[in-house]
């Protein structure tokens, strides 16, 4: 096989070397095929006759508008599909579209037979043609000639290569920091470099460098004689051309309104385009939501059966307790001072399971309770002392001094008197539990921010730091010795779902031997502005 003679070139580095090169652009792919589908489409919907030279990437979706047009009956047409001989599918570096933006777009489309018109003339290139990285598609018709020309760079430095004096114009039309990179990210190694010209010098030079392309492939002429090959001869392609030009009539009047339809048939591409990115990106939006919807009931469904589990855990124990007791409390031997302390075991039992099913109760109206969007002002001043004058005799009984100090000009909270009551009953049933004879309890109220501060400080055993993040779940109690953990684990959790609902919040701070500090924080109540403005 002949090698091709030096004067192929490529059209790309030809359209460069003018002397006055027109910009470059790189594109993707799918840009490509939308530009060139424009082109297309206007010539069908025109039914404008034309010589066309194109070379496409491979696929059918490439070539779809192409044999479009070659169908149409009655409109005088030429169109030269040149292809290389070497497989592109087997180079790295063959263009490919997704199929999001080429081929879904077609599928609505009339099906087009496969096989070759009469209309389309192939022309095969040399293996080693300077074309086989490039793409291009050239219109001569009567109201328009251009040309588009892509081509697909190997590297930066794969452009080093190229001649100094095509560097320079390169630099010259201020496009050399557009050439890629070989650090580059994957998905930009597949841009192309473009350009796009209506310039009939250009076109001319263009038509210029296929002729010397196809004259240079030496394997298309052996190609020729081969008897069963169906190519035609490469000079008989070249003359035919050469004729058909000269008999195509140039219109330059109508070549601007030409260009405008090409321009609003560009545009309507990319608004279709748009509009299916939406449609996409809003269906990519829907599944996610969909996802993390189907994830919380899930986290949802888990969380009712451990809850329900923990439920009949903590109401067997008691009743475990309570029977044993009873069956003890049938022998015949057993001593008064045991029998009482059996006793006083039921007793304290069933306050537990009472305890229990109260906080239960409680819990399970919190969680069905409707967000407030106006809750009543409250003073802290009407609750917080009630409540702790009621446990000064548990506390005196204990050895524990409880104080507090509430000032009266605080302003109002946005909460529920029962629900305060809960929250200080709670908070300070705790403080007092876990407080030694001759340990302190405090409670004071005052004013941060847009908050009113409740403080529940005591002396007592204090938490660990690893007990801290889990004080406040559902069913969970301090293990320390010597302290009382008949509770119901439930305390902590209520007073968290109540400020939740009076959108405030609470914080701890403890060290073991040396108590610990709850802060309760409530919103200060807000007159609505509807409300000021209605007065």
């Amino acid at each position: 096989m002949n090698s091709p003679s030096v004067s192929d070139v490529s059209l790309y580095e030809l359209a460069l070397a003018t002397e006055s090169p027109p910009p470059v652009l790189q594109v993707s792919p799918a840009t490509l095929k939308s530009v060139i589908d424009s082109i297309l489409q206007l010539l069908i919907e025109q039914e404008t006759p034309a010589i066309v030279w194109t070379k496409l990437p491979r696929g059918d979706v490439w070539q779809f508008e192409l044999e479009r047009y070659a169908a149409l009956v009655g409109v005088p047409k030429a169109i030269y599909l040149f292809k290389s001989q070497r497989d592109e599918s087997e180079d790295p570096a063959t263009v490919s579209l997704p199929l999001s933006s080429s081929a879904e777009e077609d599928i609505d489309k009339p099906i087009i037979p496969s096989t070759p018109s009469s209309a389309i003339v192939p022309v095969l290139l040399s293996p080693e043609s300077q074309l086989r990285r490039e793409y291009f598609l050239v219109i001569w018709s009567a109201q328009f000639r251009g040309v588009l020309l892509a081509h697909r760079p190997r590297s930066m430095q794969a452009s080093k290569t190229i001649s100094p004096a095509l560097l320079d114009s390169v630099a010259t039309a201020g496009q050399l920091g557009q050439l890629p990179l070989s650090e580059e990210a994957p998905e930009r190694k597949q841009l192309l470099l473009t350009i796009c010209s209506f310039e009939p010098q250009l076109v001319e030079q263009t038509l210029v460098g296929l002729e010397q392309a196809i004259t240079a492939s030496g394997a298309l002429e052996e190609l020729i004689a081969d008897p069963s090959s169906q190519l035609p001869d490469h000079s008989k392609v070249i003359e035919q051309w050469q004729q058909l030009i000269a008999e195509m009539p140039v219109t330059t009047t109508a070549e601007l309104d030409w260009l405008e339809r090409l321009f609003g048939k560009q545009l309507q591409h990319q608004e279709e385009n748009w509009q299916r990115g939406t449609i996409y990106r809003k269906q990519a939006e829907l599944a996610e939501t969909l996802r993390i919807q189907n994830e919380e009931l899930l986290d949802s469904l888990r969380l009712k059966d451990e809850f329900l589990n923990n439920v009949g855990q903590e109401l067997r124990t008691p009743l475990t307790t309570i029977k044993t007791a009873l069956s003890l409390l049938n022998s015949p031997n057993l001593k008064p001072n045991q029998r009482q302390r059996y006793m006083d075991l039921i007793a304290k039992e069933c306050d537990r399971q009472s305890s229990l099913i109260t906080s239960l109760l409680n819990l399970v109206q919190l969680e069905q309770v409707v967000d407030q969007t106006t809750l009543p002002p409250l003073k802290i001043s009407e609750v917080v002392p009630g409540v702790v004058s009621t446990y000064q005799p548990l506390a005196e009984e204990k050895g524990v001094m409880l104080a507090y100090t509430v000032p009266e000009d605080l302003p109002t909270v946005s909460c529920v008197n029962n629900w305060l009551r809960q929250i200080v009953i709670n908070l300070l049933h705790n403080s007092i539990k876990f407080t030694p004879r001759g340990g302190q309890v405090w409670v004071r109220a005052k004013q941060q921010g847009d908050y009113i501060q409740l403080e529940f400080r005591d002396t007592g055993i204090g938490i660990s730091p690893s007990e801290i993040p889990k004080i406040f779940d559902r069913f969970y109690r301090i293990r320390q010795s010597g302290d009382d953990s008949s509770g119901a684990g439930l305390g902590l959790t209520i007073v968290q779902q109540l400020l939740l609902h009076c959108g405030g919040s609470i914080s701890v701070k403890s060290k073991i031997g040396e108590g610990s500090v709850f802060n309760v924080l409530l919103p200060i109540h807000r007159i609505p502005s509807d409300s000021v403005t209605s007065l």
